[in-house]
């Protein structure tokens, strides 16, 4: 799995001075210096070198500053790592290239050095946009077919957590989650209902969704607090 190389690749960018997070804006792997204006460094995995790979780092270099690809080194020596066409292609393209062994060790095999073209800053702003927003490093780089912990998902959570006291005003969720104003009308996941003017409760698919993702801290019981609060609670 593309997810046992997240941890060696991260904690090698880590190193070089980088803040690193998995899975933004459909990247294996972005970090972001804490420069200003700050370097945009996106790196995708594999578990072995192979064409796709390439491609995919060249999508991203509308993007970043510098794309790194890594994979697992061929234990017989015979993967694309040691095809000396293969490093041509990146060096040419100014790929960087990361070598994963079956220890974690992480290898520099070619260097990014060429400075990749930045064509797309609306796409660039909007991963470097989720990439701050979001809280902590929730997804492991590689991750597939599971739904991803976007900074919108994580901010939706947080309303779901307020309202699982029970009904509350819009204002009360807004203190705890600045963006719920815009969440809860659109209701993209189908975690809240509109039980009258102002006033939200959590659905059946909301308290589903804490007890997949439950959140360390809730906000719902200052919010229960605070003058105006309804007290009602909806019939499971």
């Amino acid at each position: 799995m593309e997810t046992s190389l997240y941890l060696p690749v991260k904690g090698f960018l880590e190193t070089a001075g980088y803040i690193v997070k998995g899975e933004v804006g459909g990247c294996d792997l972005v970090g972001l210096s804490e420069g200003d204006p700050p370097v945009v460094v996106v790196c995708e995995l594999k578990m072995s070198f192979n064409l796709e790979l390439i491609l995919q780092a060249v999508d991203r270099a509308a993007i970043s500053d510098e794309v790194w690809i890594a994979a697992r080194i061929s234990a017989k020596g015979k993967g694309r790592e040691s095809d000396k066409r293969y490093r041509d292609l990146c060096r040419r393209l100014g790929i960087g290239m990361l070598g994963v062994s079956d220890a974690g060790d992480v290898d520099v095999i070619v260097g990014s050095v060429s400075p990749m073209p930045r064509t797309n800053p609306k796409r660039r702003s909007r991963l470097m946009r989720e990439h701050r927003n979001r809280k902590g490093d929730p997804v492991l780089g590689g991750s597939t077919r599971t739904p991803m912990m976007t900074a919108y998902r994580q901010q939706a959570l947080g309303c779901a957590s307020a309202l699982a006291v029970g009904p509350l005003r819009m204002r009360d969720v807004r203190a705890c989650v600045p963006e719920a104003s815009k969440i809860l009308p659109s209701n993209v996941y189908g975690w809240f209902e509109r039980l009258e003017k102002g006033i939200y409760g959590l659905t059946d698919a909301g308290r589903e969704a804490l007890q997949r993702w439950p959140q360390n801290e809730s906000p719902a019981a200052a919010a229960d607090q605070r003058p105006g609060t309804k007290s009602q609670t909806v019939s499971d």
